[in-house]
């Protein structure tokens, strides 16, 4: 094995190694420029706040302690959002899931009457939309505003995901089982759901991965639609933290304060500092667990998807 690798070294001429050389640069560059911020993040999460904010720390924690976590595991409204999102999470995917993966089927059979029609209707919302007030005054007409249904109805079809999943249902599954599948008898719902569904599991996993990162970093449809902050994703949360660390840091720098205000955003701006890593590396660690187990899954569904066709 190694004398054959060996060979294969000295056959490329100096053309090709060059080449190889530069692609393994440049994939080590990429490598270094994803890592950092993750490792980055984790780090300041260990670290003293006053470090980080000073920039003394670059990679390794400075002064490392759990102090932000321990923070984070009593703060109330964290978890409450923690609990939100996962709720948001798991039913609006499958809300998604159930109203995009037919919509697609039928898209993609031969015998739809007018689909380029529909498609075309479809495309229109990629490029033109009703608007923000517009789409508030429809949510509060349909009764809709400061419920959990406003977050999962708002955006329940993503037309690029659609375009995904009719590709697929296109390219992939033979037009053969549609004609024997009516010719058992079986509907076209069942057909759907015996058929299709089992042989679409690479592009259901790649559907419920986009569909899911979208709810779980959602939170500008929550800022406009809910009020209740019992009902606050976690996003929102972290966003309060991330805004309010911002202004007590602008508001010390102005310093137009007395000694014992300045003393207290001081305090408020290290507090904030102190657990906004933390609440980040809680917030992004199951999407990040999950996704190793649905890769495979994930590369071939979504290269069927949009690739073919």
């Amino acid at each position: 094995m190694r004398r054959r690798m060996q060979q294969s070294v000295v056959g490329q001429s100096r053309g090709d190694r060059v080449f190889g050389f530069i692609n393994a640069f440049l994939l080590v560059v990429g490598l270094c420029v994803t890592l950092y911020p993750l490792l980055f993040v984790v780090s300041a999460s260990f670290s003293d706040p006053k470090a980080v904010g000073a920039g003394k720390m670059i990679l390794l924690p400075v002064n490392p302690s759990l102090s932000g976590y321990q923070y984070v595991f009593q703060y109330r409204e964290i978890w409450i959002g923690y609990a939100n999102t996962i709720f948001y999470t798991v039913a609006g995917t499958l809300l998604n899931l159930a109203v995009t993966l037919p919509a697609a089927y039928v898209l993609a059979r031969r015998d739809m009457p007018d689909r380029g029609f529909f498609m075309t209707l479809f495309l229109i919302t990629m490029y033109f939309s009703g608007g923000m007030i517009p789409s508030y005054l429809n949510m509060y007409n349909l009764g809709l505003i400061n419920t959990r249904w406003s977050l999962l109805v708002c955006g329940l079809v993503s037309t690029y995901n659609l375009i995904v999943a009719r590709t697929f249902f296109a390219t992939t599954v033979p037009w053969d089982l549609h004609e024997a599948a009516f010719l058992d008898g079986c509907s076209d719902f069942r057909t759907f759901v015996s058929i299709i569904l089992p042989l679409s599991t690479p592009i259901v996993v790649v559907l419920t991965l986009y569909y899911g990162v979208g709810h779980w970093n959602s939170y500008f449809n929550a800022m406009i639609y809910l009020i209740d902050r019992r009902k606050f994703p976690l996003q929102v949360f972290l966003r309060e933290i991330l805004t309010l660390g911002q202004f007590q840091q602008e508001a010390i720098q102005e310093g137009s304060y007395s000694a014992e205000e300045m003393a207290a955003m001081v305090r408020q701006a290290d507090t904030a500092n102190m657990i906004k890593y933390a609440v980040i590396v809680v917030s992004a660690l199951p999407m990040m667990v999950l996704y190793p187990f649905l890769q495979r899954f994930f590369t071939k569904g979504v290269m069927i998807g949009a690739v073919k066709g």
